[in-house]
């Protein structure tokens, strides 16, 4: 199969094969500063070698795809593994963040959810049954409001119910929710847990819950997460409701080392 630098060179061989002996004889040298003009049918004449010669090898198409997504991925894990490491504060260990399990666990768990999300919903019992299992794990929760007002407005009051101690009493419940998501079942639900209603709606608007949402919409471009949910255990991203095996697997090797 022939690889896309010999397409390249194929062009070359190409141009030389359509200029005549004469023609290069009455060229003279160009200055080194100048670039030389190409001759229209040249050109034409090499754009059409290569026109033909993928049309009889459409493979090396599909190979030049597979290698640019290729080059691609190792550049967004390369950018992942830097963020991973030079972030990793505000990734594992910010004060602001919500934390349940064992706070002072040996393994983290981060976890970029919203309400809204039905996959989110699904691994919620997950969470709790690897809360349960293992008393040595610390998850991190991580506010990431992407599928509409409604998200925003629940994020903003789980995190406001923090401050009056209740946020995985509200979190939980919310999670519970099944249905379409609004204002009046998000402070309906924070009724039910025993929050102040009144506070809360003074608390979602503190600068504090506005600079971790910002914050965590920034930690998230910076790790190319895309859709919820997705989970940072050590130095792995993985993305999607994956189940509790595939979960459990990564924190037994990370705690192995």
């Amino acid at each position: 199969m022939l690889r896309p630098s010999r397409l390249a060179s194929l062009a070359v061989l190409a141009a030389v094969a359509v200029a005549s002996p004469s023609t290069w004889a009455q060229q003279s040298p160009a200055p080194a500063q100048s670039t030389p003009a190409v001759d229209p049918a040249q050109k034409e004449a090499i754009e059409q070698v290569v026109r033909d010669y993928i049309r009889a090898h459409p493979e090396i198409v599909v190979e030049a795809l597979d290698a640019y997504q290729a080059k691609k991925d190792e550049e967004e894990r390369s950018a992942q593994s830097k963020t991973l490491t030079s972030r990793a504060d505000e990734i594992f260990r910010s004060a602001s963040s919500p934390v349940i399990g064992n706070a002072q666990g040996d393994v983290t768990l981060v976890e970029f959810f919203d309400y809204q999300c039905g996959y989110c919903k699904r691994s919620q019992p997950d969470l709790e049954r690897l809360m349960k299992a293992d008393s040595g794990l610390k998850v991190v929760l991580k506010e990431f409001p992407i599928l509409g007002p409604a998200s925003v407005t629940a994020a903003r009051v789980s995190l406001a119910a923090q401050k009056q101690g209740k946020y995985l009493e509200f979190h939980t419940k919310l999670m519970g929710f099944k249905g379409q998501l609004t204002d009046d079942v998000i402070f309906e639900t924070a009724k039910q847990v025993g929050l102040d209603i009144d506070k809360v709606k003074q608390d979602m608007n503190d600068p504090s819950v506005v600079a971790e949402l910002r914050a965590n919409m920034d930690l998230a471009q910076a790790l190319g997460v895309q859709g919820t949910p997705a989970f940072v255990i050590n130095d792995q991203i993985i993305p999607g409701a994956v189940g509790f095996d595939a979960l459990k697997s990564q924190i037994d090797k990370d705690r192995a080392g």
